[in-house]
C-alpha cells in the first residue's frame, strides 16, 4: 500500500463522518517542510470555519496514528476555484470544463494539456485542446485542475 493510499485510508472515514466529501490528499514530502493538504468540499462551500474543524479531528488522529515520519505541516482547504481532479469519477462530473493537466511522461511528445474535459473511455481521458485531441491514460496523469471560469 502506498503511503498516499494509506493516508487516504485513514482520513476519509473522519472527513465523511463529519459531513464532509474528502476531494483528495496531497503529500509533498519535503524534509522539514513536507505538507499533507486535504482538500474538503460540501454543496453549500467551505469556510474557515470548516477547515478548522476538519484540522482538528485530523490533526488528533494524525497525532495517534502518526502514519508519517518527521514534520510536515497540516493544511486542509477547500478545493478552489481551480479544484484539482483527483480520480476519473472527478473528470467525469467535470466533463465540458476546461482543464490543466501534467502527465507523468510525455504523451505524443507532451507533457502538458490545457482542454476542455470532452468524455471518458474507460480510464483514458479525453482533452480537446486548441489544436488536437489528447488521450490521456488516468494512470499516467501526474496532477490536474480546473481552469477558474469567471
Amino acid at each position: 500500500m502506498s503511503k498516499q493510499s494509506g493516508l487516504n485510508e485513514l482520513i476519509e472515514p473522519i472527513v465523511v463522518g463529519m459531513d464532509y466529501e474528502l476531494v483528495g490528499v496531497e503529500y509533498l514530502p519535503q524534509g522539514k517542510h513536507s505538507i499533507l493538504r486535504i482538500y474538503i468540499d460540501k454543496p453549500e462551500g467551505i469556510d474557515v470555519d470548516d477547515c478548522g474543524e476538519v484540522s482538528r479531528q485530523i490533526s488528533a488522529m494524525l497525532d495517534v496514528e502518526d502514519p508519517i515520519n518527521g514534520e510536515y505541516s497540516l493544511e486542509v482547504s477547500s478545493p478552489g476555484l481551480d479544484r484539482p481532479l483527483f480520480s476519473l469519477a472527478h473528470f467525469e462530473q467535470f466533463i465540458g470544463r476546461r482543464a490543466n493537466v501534467r502527465s507523468k511522461m510525455p504523451i505524443d511528445g507532451q507533457r502538458k494539456f490545457v482542454g476542455v474535459i470532452e468524455s471518458l473511455n474507460g480510464d483514458i481521458v479525453n482533452l480537446v485542446t486548441d489544436s488536437k485531441s489528447a488521450a490521456i491514460p488516468f494512470d499516467l496523469i501526474d496532477k490536474a485542475n480546473l481552469l477558474p471560469e469567471f
